[in-house]
């Protein structure tokens, strides 16, 4: 949809009282600024400024100013206005800067050669119907002129021959400011800058001349300054009004302002910022549902008849526990872990399993509705029809210069570079190595995080052995050996995913760069696959290892498993009495939270820091709009990636993982408040205005997101959470098959569950040391230990051996990950079949503006038509001019 709006006329006058009112602190200095500068139109004043190129005067730079004549001529003859401001009205007195303009003539030329869309007639389709109680959501919504700043038109693919065809009324402002820089943009990825005697086809396009230092930067121009509007009433500063109403953080209770968006910065932009919207607006209901189920783990506290058993001194108490550790750990008491059963209540209870199920129904929720907000969003935004434009499938200027063989081009018919299959294939290989040695490389520093855990763990017990940390006021009966192994370790493994994270980003797009990718868009596409691989390997491998590998494969007192053999002393870890679940609660918090926490340090923080900086070094009274925005970081063509990247892998945490800390989606919910903000402020305030880009969707991450929901939904990852992490199904095992009693109660559980073993059959490499050993343990008396597992006790025939409730528990836990699995599937085909991806009321406006501009079409060719044969007669005869109406009248049946 079109917009016809008035432009600035870049004539000054002076600041207004309210104007004045709003401006930030630091930018008082810029208020004495000459007006005709800060400016984005011509020196005539009537020009608008559609792009921006710099460039430095260099002593030895005779081939770039070559290239800048030819290149700059070749734009002329293209039909684009030129205007350069000198170096010395520039602030740093060594950038020149060169204005371009784009007249009636080249919009129109080039916005029917790329099909751009323009209104021709106004939209008779309400908005919507009336909402019941809709004033509950008025705090929630901005001013219409905001949410709504142009019109809805029915709108139709530009024809220069049929300029009358659609609603122009001024053509200085029939085309906005993003369509105007997306078309000079065009223009200079294609225009050449070589001689005309000398065809060199590889010479040509903007990109290769910022590669080689011809131009320092290009980009086209914000509309005003951020924090105030622009100095004309006529002016729209959407800038300012994007800043005012979206990019401030007291904002953040409102909705978005998608169109004006997606007006300003283009639809690749518009439709990041409507994901991720959206993303946080289903994670409301995700952070509800959790909150619910932590809220029951809080009410039912008292009600763990499981933690009580292990709290009580006359049956926790009298429980000895084999050693966790050779020679360092003895014997302990299991009502040592009363804390840690207590903790584990909270997010391992039976509202969890409902939480699990509701979590794995969600995923198909939220990528459901996406597809219909996104069908919406195709229509709104003039996308139904579209196709990837031709400047996302330009051949990269890295991929012409290094690709020096040349084959026929069937479609052009023109020779074109390319890359032979020996060395495209050579070089995959190398790609592949090289990620594979990367992953390897995460699994060998896991390897290493699981070696500190086991080796720490026995230095921990060998020091709190006589309990020190019980002098430390308020916490220190709250440190255990496995909690501070879990803390510690946990943020170890944290700075190592920082640490790999910071050096394979690089090695990513070293590896990328390698391969000589021939456009833009599979360039991109490689990146992201490369990268949410590593990332997913990086973030989720200590989570892997805490859900299904640790207390898996421990083996028993007198034949545990080591790690690295039986000499090397580094037994496998053990799970407390009532499960992994709350180790892996610890580990997902500390890597979830602190990737969020480095994250938004770095989004907010450190531009604000720049920002301080550089607005000590610029104090000048001459400031132009131009120079304004040349100071502003640069918006690569990866700028998104990031930001896509961050948030997919949150999502694979709060669906991957979230079984064991349902309030993972609340944290989530949080910390994408702040980030709508914080990247609404960046947009805003600290980069360049990007070249509006069209895209239709979130493009290779929506397959990425598909996976994550395959992981969830069909191989039911969070049922095996619930299953092989949690303690849930031997505890209803128990409740239902194994209670002694007539009535089923928890009572008698922690006993059923803990196996017995004959001290006096411990092997001398696994007994603990005489200092180890703590004063309570008399060996006269207590000549047994327990274990966490099902096995027949000393003296029976099978002894040690598993006992059929381990057969029946793991067959229980087999059928509830099928059951699982099988509901969730279901729901997610009925969930699919029922919500379908186009809305109705969008396939009918489709529908709709097909038949009208069919109608239209037909109506203004009769017309055409009609006048041009009343044209041709002059006066005739009242007979003949009957029968030149029933030719017309024929003629239009024709048509």
């Amino acid at each position: 949809m079109i917009l016809l709006t008035e432009e600035c006329n870049g004539h000054s006058r002076n600041n207004s009282i309210e104007d004045r009112g709003t401006q930030l602190p630091g930018h008082t200095e810029t208020d004495r600024l000459q007006q005709n500068k800060d400016t984005v139109f011509f020196r005539d004043g009537v020009r608008r400024i559609d792009f921006i190129l710099s460039y430095l005067d260099d002593k030895d730079g005779e081939k770039k100013q070559e290239r800048r004549r030819e290149f700059e001529a070749n734009l002329r003859k293209a039909g684009l206005e030129l205007e350069t401001e000198d170096k010395s009205d520039s602030d740093d007195l060594k950038t020149y800067f060169l204005k371009i303009h784009a007249p009636w003539e080249v919009l129109a030329t080039y916005a029917d050669v790329l099909k751009i869309k323009v209104p021709f007639k106004e939209s008779d389709i309400p908005h919507g119907q009336d909402v019941p109680l809709e004033w509950l959501s008025r705090p929630f919504r901005l001013p219409e002129k905001v949410m709504r700043p142009q019109p809805d038109y029915f709108t139709s693919p530009f024809d220069k021959d049929k300029i009358d065809f659609f609603l122009i009324k001024n053509r200085d402002t029939f085309f906005p400011p993003s369509t105007r820089n997306r078309i000079v943009y065009y223009i200079l990825s294609r225009c050449p800058y070589y001689k005309e005697d000398r065809k060199e086809t590889d010479k040509k396009g903007i990109k290769r001349l910022l590669n080689n230092g011809t131009y320092t930067s290009a980009f086209p121009l914000h509309d005003c300054r951020y924090w105030e509007r622009n100095t004309n009433e006529q002016c729209e500063s959407e800038r300012y009004h994007l800043y005012k109403n979206w990019a401030r953080f007291l904002s953040f209770y409102k909705e978005q302002p998608l169109n004006l968006i997606r007006k300003y910065y283009g639809e690749k932009i518009g439709i990041y910022f409507a994901w991720l919207g959206f993303y946080t607006e289903m994670l409301f209901f995700a952070a509800v549902m959790g909150v619910i189920c932590f809220t029951y783990g809080v009410l039912s506290y008292d009600d763990n008849l499981t933690s009580k058993e292990i709290c009580d001194p006359s049956i926790g108490g009298s429980i000895v526990m084999c050693p966790l550790c050779d020679k360092k750990c003895s014997y302990w008491k299991l009502n040592s872990t009363c804390l840690s059963s207590w903790q584990s209540h909270l997010f391992d209870n039976e509202g969890t399993v409902f939480f699990a199920m509701f979590m794995g129904i969600w995923v198909t929720l939220f990528l459901e509705f996406w597809k219909r907000r996104q069908a919406q969003l195709e229509y709104e935004w003039d996308l139904v029809d579209f196709e990837e434009e031709q400047q996302q499938l330009q051949i990269r200027p890295e991929f012409e210069t290094r690709c020096t063989d040349q084959r026929l081009n069937r479609i052009t018919q023109e020779m074109e570079p390319y890359l032979p299959l020996p060395k495209k294939c050579g070089l995959f290989c190398l790609s592949g190595v090289t990620v594979l040695f990367w992953m390897l490389l995460i699994v060998a520093c896991i390897t290493g995080v699981i070696v500190y855990r086991l080796a720490v763990y026995a230095a921990f017990a060998s020091i709190m052995k006589d309990s020190p940390t019980k002098k430390i006021h308020l916490v220190g009966s709250l440190i255990t050996p496995q909690l501070a192994t879990s803390v510690t370790a946990s943020f170890i493994n944290f700075v190592i995913i920082m640490i790999l994270n910071f050096f394979y980003e690089r090695v990513a797009i070293w590896i990328t760069d390698m391969e000589i990718p021939k456009t833009h868009l599979e360039y991109e596409n490689k990146l992201t696959m490369k990268m949410f691989l590593f990332q997913f390997v990086n973030y989720y491998s200590s989570c892997f290892y805490v859900a299904f590998f640790k207390g898996k494969f421990v083996g028993y007192p007198g034949n545990y498993t080591y790690m690295f053999g039986k000499y090397s002393r580094l037994r496998n870890e053990e799970c407390d009495p009532g499960g992994c679940l709350i180790e892996l609660t610890t580990q997902l918090v500390i890597v979830m939270t602190g990737k969020q926490v480095c994250g938004n340090i770095q989004e907010a923080l450190l531009p604000l820091l720049r920002n301080w900086w550089c607005s000590r070094k610029a104090r000048k009274d001459q400031y132009s709009r131009w120079e304004q925005d040349h100071d502003l970081q640069n918006f690569s063509q990866l700028g998104l990636f990031y930001e896509y990247l961050e948030m997919v892998i949150q999502f694979g945490f709060i669906t991957l993982f979230v079984a064991s800390f349902p309030l993972a989606p609340l944290l989530a919910l949080c910390n994408n408040i702040l980030e709508v903000r914080v990247d609404a402020w960046k947009f805003t305030t600290q980069f360049r205005r990007p070249v509006a880009a069209k895209a239709h969707n979130i493009g290779a991450w929506q397959e990425i997101l598909n996976v994550v929901a395959i992981f969830v939904q069909i191989y039911v990852f969070i049922a095996f959470i619930m299953a092989f992490t949690s303690d849930m199904i031997p505890r209803l095992v128990y409740l239902y098959a194994y209670h002694p009693g007539s009535e089923a109660t928890m009572s008698g559980y922690i006993n059923n569950s803990l196996s017995v073993y004959d001290i006096s059959q411990i092997p001398l490499l696994s007994t603990p040391e005489e200092g180890a050993i703590p004063a309570w343990f008399n060996s006269s008396f207590i000549t047994t230990c327990r274990y966490r597992d099902y096995r027949y006790p000393p003296g029976h025939q099978r002894q040690y051996s598993h006992t059929m409730q381990f057969w029946h528990i793991l067959a229980a836990k087999l059928a509830f990950i099928i059951i699982m699995e099988h509901v969730v599937f279901v729901v997610k085909f009925f969930v699919a079949w029922l919500i379908p991806d186009v809305p109705s009321e969008v396939k009918a406006r489709i529908k709709r503006e097909r038949y009208l501009i069919q109608e239209y079409l037909h109506n203004y060719e009769v017309e055409k038509l009609k006048i041009q044969l009343s044209q041709s007669f002059i006066i005739e005869a009242k007979p003949e001019v009957c029968t030149t109406t029933d030719k017309h009248d024929v003629l239009s049946e024709c048509l």
